[in-house]
């Protein structure tokens, strides 16, 4: 497992580091950066919604996003299946470049985003929050 224990996401009694899925995405050629978190969920406890930026001259689709969810599904289990992929133009980063996930949680969850002083980009954090519309 990568990352944190704190980071850890917990779907239907299985457990995946976002680093887990994020490294599926990564690895698909359109894809350049991503980001994963974990929300609610009424059933599973949690469910596993990814974040990912693709390269400039792909475009954002359902078809794409369906893409993604099937190649992450193949790789850990359906059970693990991402809820949605949200195509974004930039993530989240603090200067020395690292993804800020719980910022991105908070913002997508509608919660306030805390102390967003260490973000280099604060305004990836609005693409978060649109996305969940």
């Amino acid at each position: 497992m990568f990352g944190r224990s704190d980071d850890t996401i917990k779907v239907a009694g299985k457990r995946v580091g976002p680093g887990e899925v994020e490294s599926i995405l990564v690895a698909h050629p359109k894809v350049t950066e991503a980001a994963v978190i974990g929300v609610p969920h009424e059933v599973k406890g949690e469910a596993i919604v990814c974040f990912a930026v693709p390269v400039q001259s792909v475009e954002a689709s359902k078809e794409f996003a369906d893409e993604l969810v099937k190649l992450v599904a193949s790789k850990l289990g359906s059970s693990l299946r991402p809820e949605a992929v949200h195509f974004v133009p930039a993530l989240p980063k603090t200067r020395t470049g690292k993804i800020v996930r719980g910022s991105i949680r908070r913002k997508y969850l509608g919660e306030p985003s805390g102390d967003t002083s260490s973000v280099e980009n604060p305004e990836a954090l609005e693409h978060i929050a649109a996305a969940r519309i």
